[in-house]
């Protein structure tokens, strides 16, 4: 009996990696993946294969720094490093949130006006409303519960997947024989790929909320467990995206804005296929631009030392709740600017890649550093894929600008 408690008990506790994981596949990961998968078809789907431990070390890492020492990253960073590299890592994140949370709203927006015919610029606002009202003036564990029932939504894609009818023996090669083309356009797809994948808003998200959840070092199995299966399930949703859209768009339609994307599915793999795209959009878009705001929001908040966290009131934790609005906001304001909705979310996805060698570089010292971990220091499997995202996302890194520059 007591040993059923314990586990009901562990499995209450279950929360930040899998919204952690649901949140990577918003629009921006949504599009990146189906870009990925109508340009380069299935030749990039062993880079999802290997970015999912990758992705799995990283996420355990931050959440285990977060979990022994009772703090956020830029917190430990403050406290062991320089300041100045805590600025320039939280203003890159911020960059690069603001800039998919624009693109996400408006993507939210446009998938709505293909649905109700209201144009997108008139859905901007209340869509911003809904999702700060949700945060602001409901609680912590409610939102939490919001956002895991979102997650298990994304599960459409899926089904997607299977109804595209996939060449199963051509997915299977792809998927476990690396195929590598040193070209921009394929380099370009491989870093979106990895940034979305393995974003810089998800490590500080889900650090600041293993710091929100008040857990203990006693729960480190809770919580690797946690980030094992949402980082699972998040590749699983965005290898079924890359499939599908593989299937149907490569070689044959250009993606210009997220309503080519939607519609293409429309003629190619009926009412349904669109359907499911269209609530896989705006379910995701809803669960990632909370956790965009947020991972913001704690980031500056820590930064500087501000109260901070879902659980206070507004007048209670003004800069958090100011930083949290800020970004709602100016995201509506790049969508009045005129910058096209793909570029902004597949290229803030490319310089999320771009981050990830500092980042990874920089969890790797961390994680192995005895005066902040002590005997909880990283073990080799995560040593391992840390050193092989940092291999992987700054190869990648230098062969684009090289590209770039000559």
């Amino acid at each position: 009996m007591k040993e059923s408690k314990k586990r009901l008990r562990n499995l209450k506790k279950l929360g930040p990696g899998i919204i952690t994981g649901g949140a990577g596949d918003d629009p921006a990961g949504i599009l990146t993946y189906t870009i990925v998968g109508a340009t380069t078809g299935f030749s990039q789907l062993w880079l999802m294969l290997l970015s999912t431990p990758m992705m799995i070390a990283v996420q355990d890492t931050a959440a285990k720094l977060a979990l022994v020492t009772g703090k956020s990253l830029p917190e430990i960073l403050n406290a062991y490093y320089s300041r100045k590299l805590t600025y320039f890592i939280v203003l890159s994140l911020a960059v690069a949130n603001i800039f998919t949370i624009g693109a996400d709203l408006e993507a939210i927006a446009a998938i709505l006006e293909i649905i109700t015919g209201i144009k997108a610029i008139y859905l901007l606002i209340p869509i911003t409303f809904l999702i700060a009202y949700l945060v602001i003036f409901k609680a912590y564990k409610t939102v939490k519960k919001v956002l895991i029932v979102l997650t298990s939504l994304l599960a459409v894609y899926i089904i997607s997947a299977i109804l595209a009818k996939p060449d199963l023996k051509q997915m299977i090669l792809d998927t476990f024989i690396p195929q590598i083309k040193p070209d921009l356009a394929f380099i370009l797809a491989a870093l979106g790929l990895l940034g979305t994948t393995i974003s810089p808003y998800m490590i500080f998200w889900q650090a600041s909320e293993e710091k929100e959840e008040h857990a203990t070092v006693s729960q480190a199995k809770v919580m690797e467990a946690d980030t094992a299966l949402g980082m699972i399930y998040s590749n699983v949703i965005a290898y079924a995206i890359i499939v599908s859209s593989a299937v149907i768009l490569f070689g044959h339609k250009e993606i210009q804005t997220i309503a080519d994307a939607a519609l293409a599915l429309k003629p190619a793999a009926g009412e349904y296929a669109f359907l499911l795209f269209s609530i896989g959009v705006i379910v995701s878009g809803f669960l990632a631009i909370p956790v965009l705001a947020g991972s913001t929001a704690y980031a500056v908040a820590d930064t500087f030392g501000w109260r901070e966290g879902m659980d206070n009131k507004v007048s209670d934790a003004k800069g958090f709740y100011l930083v949290f609005l800020g970004s709602l906001f100016v995201g509506d304001l790049i969508n009045l600017s005129g910058i096209s909705t793909v570029d902004a979310l597949y290229y803030s996805q490319i310089f999320d890649g771009t981050l990830l060698p500092i980042l990874s570089g920089l969890l790797f010292v961390l994680g192995n550093n005895k005066k902040i971990l002590g005997k909880y220091i990283n073990k080799k499997f995560n040593n391992v894929f840390l050193i092989l995202t940092f291999i992987v996302s700054i190869i990648a890194t230098i062969y684009m600008f090289y590209t770039l520059l000559t």
